[in-house]
């Protein structure tokens, strides 16, 4: 993959992503604390930091699958591009047309491949709108061309996504199901954890030419990927966040003493 434009600047500098005092309860603990954070539009940025940091919990607020627990409690806002997400009239089939979400192990649908990549798309689009079988085959052979899937798996669409392909291959899938519906936003949870070094750089060289187009916020346990596949990092600690810079300032000189002892590898 060529880093060559690793800390070039996007065209605009619109915030995709605005945390504004983010503070999370799960029941009695406290997860978040007073989270501000401003993720550019177009850009990469990874989160790292100790496991039970609130990295997830940060990407799961902001796709609002917190809410499914009813003992989750949320207070401050989180604004996609400058709309806070959180209210009233914020409907969450709207929400997650602008932002979509990649887990840590890849999750195909039990179906086809032709109707895991059209599924997120006849669910979202107007009632009135019509889509001949020619206009559903051009969508779905668009987004798997867009995650070099599409040679591969041409013959076999109405094949059964969940037989045939390698872990690799099934997170490049679960991240074309969900460019049809034209995302803003893409979430990575630790996408390429249950994936082997070859699967990993298959996958992190997706996301970099996923980048402009989509603003793409990405968790990761591993220090090497997070230098590698970003233009931004934050670096979370006890629900906290204690650095955010450009990925080679922090790794270079990161300027808090907490970061530094966690990129060397003194603690987490």
């Amino acid at each position: 993959m060529d880093n060559s434009t690793a800390t070039q600047k996007p065209l605009a500098s619109t915030i995709a992503i605005r945390a504004r005092n983010l503070n999370l309860w799960y029941g009695s603990f406290q997860a978040l604390f007073d989270i501000n954070l401003e993720i550019k539009q177009g850009m990469i940025t990874s989160m790292i930091g100790p496991s039970g940091c609130g990295k997830s919990t940060i990407l799961r607020s902001v796709d609002r699958i917190n809410e499914r627990l009813g003992y989750v409690r949320i207070e401050g806002a989180i604004e996609v591009l400058d709309q806070n997400i959180y209210a009233p009239e914020v409907e969450l089939a709207q929400l997650r047309k602008q932002v979509g979400m990649v887990f840590q192990r890849p999750n195909p649908l039990p179906i086809s491949l032709f109707d895991n990549i059209i599924f997120g798309h006849r669910i979202h689009r107007a009632p009135n709108e019509k889509y001949s079988k020619q206009d559903e085959s051009d969508i779905v052979e668009a987004a798997l061309r867009k995650v070099l899937l599409w040679d591969k798996v041409k013959d076999r669409l109405h094949s059964k996504a969940t037989v045939g392909l390698s872990l690799e291959e099934q997170q490049k899938l679960c991240i074309a199901r969900l460019l049809p519906v034209k995302p803003t936003v893409l979430l990575m949870d630790e996408p390429c954890s249950a994936l082997d070094p070859k699967g990993t750089a298959a996958v992190e060289e997706l996301i970099w030419e996923l980048r402009g187009e989509y603003s793409i916020l990405l968790v990761t346990h591993n220090m090497a990927q997070a230098r590698r596949a970003s233009e931004e990092c934050i670096f979370l600690l006890m629900g906290r966040v204690v650095e955010h810079r450009e990925t080679d300032q922090m790794f270079m000189s990161p300027s808090c003493q907490e970061t530094a002892n966690y990129i060397e590898g003194r603690y987490g």
